[in-house]
């Protein structure tokens, strides 16, 4: 190495130089995005049936879709939930499944019983992925316009400049009204025609076409005949013809009232108190965030010249403002990081050229690690943003470490020792082994995360791979470019300041002899009492620590959904909601919000008296988003009365939603008879609802509005001359109305609605007296051949993997999720449930405690690795299993380190309790590496190197530490992720310092101990 890096001096440093420039370039290529392109391994299937009891709608609809969806391989569950005329059916396959060829797979079975499900059916299928939430929403808001002229300036002229921006996947628009022309029979006047609506509806159907009649050639062209007989206008509709005879021409306008109304509208959203329409545009899996945001931005100002000047278009949601702030946090931290770094190295070795060096291998490092997160197809997010943030100290560790070595070798050169002409260069290749082997051991600790599952494997592998990644470029610049920078830049003055200032370290150096003087006098003693008492006082605090799922962010805003009565019309749900939204004005913290009514931020449909609120919450100034999310649930229970409101953040939701469990707790009740587990919910509600902690309870019993049922006489139908088909027929059009076509205005499209004026339809009595034509011509109201009952309001029907679920769910508030778990276990299981009912727990814990397992096998095979690697490097049983035990013990000090900050055990701190093996390991190695080889470790061997690598570990730790100092700080907007993570290595740190430098070297002493030698 010494000879080669001698002769290639100017290709290492241009390569260098070109490296960090490719890397640079390549960094602003990179896409931007929230999270890590992840495939979630699952499909929802949403199927529209029209409208039908739920009863009807389980058997005719749901359970063959189901049975055919179970066909498609790979699936590991189904769960169906049934409404009146609606069905959601979501299907898990096992991680990493191919996600498009099991949509297609899902897509093909479900169109194979399409013909076995009622007329009409229609369904839709699409893949959950982190873009089902939009990357950007805009709310337009005119004090003048009315909500149809709204929508259609959205619809028609924003949408389209939006859709074609790079990476836009959709732009949908939510709110306002549509346009329709009603046409408003009369009965009596249809009645004394001899006419019904069904005769309307017709006649306005066969005047309203374009029909080819063929072709022809005619001088030497070829023309399409076209029987053009579309409806014009609101005037055509009037004059068309309806009935000829003796009493003349009746045109339509004789017998209807025909005006230009809104379509029937059972949603409704406002923004910031007024009607609004919401235009939510959504990304491509690999498109970029932030440079889509801002073109999307920059086209709106560009058409601001074309935007009505009584239309404000405002900014409710953007994706892109937490993905800036955590890449800012990350630069911060990265600044942060080597500016501590360098001070770190100026108090040990007083040169300001050796913090030069470090100053240029930082940036170098983290730029050349761009160039492999593109080849790899990898994008900037909070994930890989992290991982580069977290890994700065290991980076600058790297090249501290080597030139603490070089200067330790020219102080012994000036102290007399042999040196040779290439002394600098020498001098580093005696780091490669030590440097190579503490490199290894931190990225082995990374490689079982590639056989992990589930949310934490599709997170935290993208901050393994870009660790994984900076740390190899960290290690070839320390070992090439570095000792090629320290050769040309080191003078003697830099080897004399370092001498000045080693006198502290001298002094501690010599204390620290004394001390492994004593302690390796009787190391089986020490290494005992040592290792029970930091067992001990970790498995204390392990007792004492909250566990959680995701750590908790302040993301700046939050989701708030929200449920009336069952059966609480539009307009007193949305009288409800103002309440709310006098509420959120009245909160000093928020900024915005924009609601949902009949509709989800996501896009589904739901029942007109639910939905959800999108609150924005001020950038500065204001309280914590938890202090907030409480306050204004405990003032809507408190003032707004049939309202029941559940709080999540974005992130939480959304999470929720690709996993299907949004909720962090699910008690989920199965059994075969649907009425035992009704009568088990609200047992269950009623008990975990007493839970310190457990907010927000719901039954899992939704119920949907009442419905008024019409039962046919057949008998007395048949006497008039009707059937139960007949009768249903008329009522379709009296009740509801009928678009029997539509009319071209520009580019869109106005439906023509044939109807009844609403004074006929508007109360439940008045549909008794809605009159009938029989097929002779007589009329007769509906009362005579049919009763009218109010049936109550029935609910939804939850399947999971075919048979019948309750789902009970909850939320937590200043709870952690596994101490609120294990109580609501022990609350269930102390309950008499009706016999047939079984108890399972979903929900974000379920996925909490797959995750813990999965990493705890990710820690056991990254303690079984770096074991093996040491027994590699080392060659001897002592020196791996004294280090895998000082691991251990770091490790168990992490509960500590939590539990003294309040930090719950989620994955973030797995992760970081996983990377104390791997960076403790790395002191390790440069401990074990100043040992001699093949010799017996003897006390004063062990103590030698103690004192020659004391420097080099201190200041490995310490830099590690500060430059994670800012995360577990929780500095910066997207910090929050990696923090439960930063804290964990720090504690790891803090104790794997003196473990390292001195439990390690009682416990070698006394595993290299023969039998026959040691005390008795």
């Amino acid at each position: 190495m010494t000879r080669w890096l001698s002769g290639q001096v100017r290709f290492v440093l241009l390569a260098f130089v070109l490296l960090a420039l490719a890397g640079s370039a390549a960094a602003f290529r990179l896409p931007v995005s929230l999270f890590p392109k992840i495939d979630f391994p699952r499909v929802v299937v949403a199927v529209d049936a029209g409208d039908r009891p739920v009863e009807q709608m389980v058997s005719q609809v749901t359970r063959p879709v189901e049975r055919a969806l179970r066909t498609v391989p790979g699936v590991a569950s189904v769960r169906s939930t049934s409404s009146r005329g609606s069905a959601e059916l979501s299907v898990n396959f096992a991680w990493g499944a191919d996600m498009v060829a099991a949509t297609l797979q899902a897509e093909s079975a479900v169109n194979a019983v399409m013909p076995d499900l009622p007329p009409g059916t229609r369904f839709e299928v699409r893949r959950m992925d982190p873009t089902v939430f939009p990357v950007l929403g805009l709310a337009l808001v005119s004090p003048s316009r009315d909500p149809v002229a709204l929508r259609d300036f959205a619809q028609l002229q924003l949408a389209p400049l939006l859709s074609s921006t790079p990476g836009v996947a959709s732009v949908t628009v939510q709110g306002g009204q549509e346009k329709e022309y009603q046409v408003l029979a009369d009965p009596t006047r249809l009645q004394a025609l001899g006419l019904s609506v069904e005769d309307l509806a017709r006649v306005l159907s066969s005047n309203n076409v374009v029909v080819a009649a063929g072709r022809l050639e005619d001088r030497y062209r070829l023309y399409l005949v076209l029987t053009d007989n579309q409806l014009t206008g609101i005037d055509d509709i009037r004059w068309t013809v309806i009935q000829t005879g003796a009493r003349g021409v009746v045109e339509l306008d004789d017998i209807a009232d025909v005006v230009v109304r809104q379509t029937p509208q059972w949603t409704r959203v406002t923004s910031q108190g007024q009607d609004a329409v919401l235009v939510n545009i959504r990304q491509t899996p690999d498109a970029n965030s932030v440079g889509l945001v801002k073109e999307v931005q920059r086209r709106i100002a560009a058409f601001k010249v074309e935007t009505p000047a009584d239309v404000q278009i405002v900014t409710f949601y953007d994706q892109s403002q937490l993905v800036t702030a955590a890449a800012s946090s990350v630069r911060d931290a990265i600044l942060l990081g080597a500016l501590l770094a360098g001070v770190v190295l100026f108090v040990f070795l007083r040169s300001l050229r050796f913090m030069v060096i470090v100053a240029l291998m930082l940036p170098a490092v983290l730029a050349t690690t761009c160039i492999a997160l593109g080849l790899l197809g990898m994008s900037f997010n909070m994930m890989t943003l992290g991982g580069m943030a977290a890994a700065v100290g290991l980076v600058v560790d790297d090249a501290v470490v080597m030139l603490e070595h070089l200067m330790r070798r020219l102080q012994e050169k000036r102290r007399g020792a042999e040196a040779g002409e290439d002394g600098v260069l020498v001098s580093a290749a005696e780091m490669a082994r030590p440097l190579i082997g503490s490199t290894l051991a931190t990225i082995l600790v990374f490689a079982p995360l590639a056989f992990l599952s589930g949310v934490t494997g599709g997170f935290f592998k993208a901050l393994a791979v870009t660790m994984s990644a900076s740390l190899a470029v960290s290690l070839i610049f320390a070992l090439f470019v570095a000792p090629l920078l320290a050769e040309r830049w080191v003078r003697e003055r830099d080897v004399e300041q370092a001498e000045r200032a080693g006198g502290l370290l001298e002094r501690f150096g010599g204390r620290y002899e004394t001390l492994m003087t004593r302690v390796l006098g009787r190391p089986g003693r020490l290494a005992l009492i040592v290792g029970l008492v930091v067992l001990l006082i970790g498995g204390l605090a392990y007792t004492r620590v909250g566990s959680g799922f995701m750590p908790k962010m302040d993301e700046g805003g939050f989701i708030l959904d929200y449920y009336a009565a069952p059966g609480t019309s539009l307009s007193e749900t949305d009288r409800l909601l103002r309440q709310v939204e006098s509420i959120l004005q009245a909160t000093p913290d928020v900024e915005s919000y924009s609601r949902r009514t009949g509709l989800q931020l996501g896009g589904s449909l739901s029942e007109a008296n639910e939905g959800d609120f999108f609150v924005r919450l001020k950038a500065k100034g204001r309280r914590p988003l938890e202090v907030v999310t409480a306050e204004v649930r405990s003032k809507i229970e408190a003032s707004v009365l049939g309202l029941t409101v559940e709080t999540a953040q974005l992130m939480e939701d959304l999470i929720g939603d690709l996993t299907a469990v949004p909720q962090p707790i699910e008690v989920k009740l199965l059994g075969a008879d649907m009425a035992a587990l009704k009568t088990a919910s609200p047992m269950v509600v009623d008990a975990i609802g007493k839970i310190r902690g457990v907010v927000e309870v719901s039954g899992g019993l939704r119920v949907a509005g009442d419905a008024v049922v019409i039962a046919v006489d057949r008998p007395a139908a048949a006497l008039e001359g009707l059937d139960p088909e007949a009768v249903t027929r008329q009522l379709q059009l009296l009740v509801g109305g009928n678009v029997i076509g539509q009319i071209q205005e520009g580019e869109k499209l106005v439906g023509v609605r044939v109807w009844t004026a609403g004074d006929l339809r508007d109360r439940v009595r008045a549909l008794e007296t809605l009159p009938l034509r029989a097929p002779d011509g007589h009329t007769l109201p509906l009362s005579r051949v049919a009763t009218l009952t109010i049936a109550p309001g029935q609910p939804q029907v939850t399947r999971e993997n075919l048979q019948p679920l309750v789902a009970v769910t909850a939320r937590l508030d200043q709870r952690d999720l596994g101490s609120a778990m294990r109580e609501v276990q022990r609350t269930v299981a102390s309950l008499s449930l009706p016999s047939g009912v079984r108890v399972e727990y979903g929900g974000l814990y379920a996925e909490q405690q797959k995750s813990f397992r999965d990493l705890a096998v990710v820690f056991v095979s990254a303690l079984a690795l770096v074991g093996l690697l040491f027994l590699y490097l080392f060659q001897g049983w002592a020196a791996a299993a004294s280090i895998v035990v000082t691991l251990l013990l770091a490790a168990s000090s992490v509960f500590l380190g939590l539990w003294a900050t309040g930090t719950e055990l989620n994955i973030s701190a797995m992760m970081g309790l996983t990377m104390v093996i791997g960076i403790v390991a790395e002191l390790g190695v440069f401990y074990l590496a100043e040992l001699p080889p093949n010799q017996r470790a003897d006390a004063k061997t062990l103590i030698a190197a103690g004192r020659a690598r004391l420097r080099p570990i201190l200041m490995s730790a310490l830099i590690a530490i500060l430059a994670l100092a800012p995360l577990a700080l929780g500095l910066g907007e997207g910090s929050a992720m990696q923090k439960p993570l930063a804290i964990a290595i720090i504690t790891g740190l803090i104790a794997g310092v003196p473990l390292i430098l001195i439990f390690c070297p009682a416990l070698l002493a006394r595993l290299s101990t023969p039998l026959r030698e040691r005390p008795q």
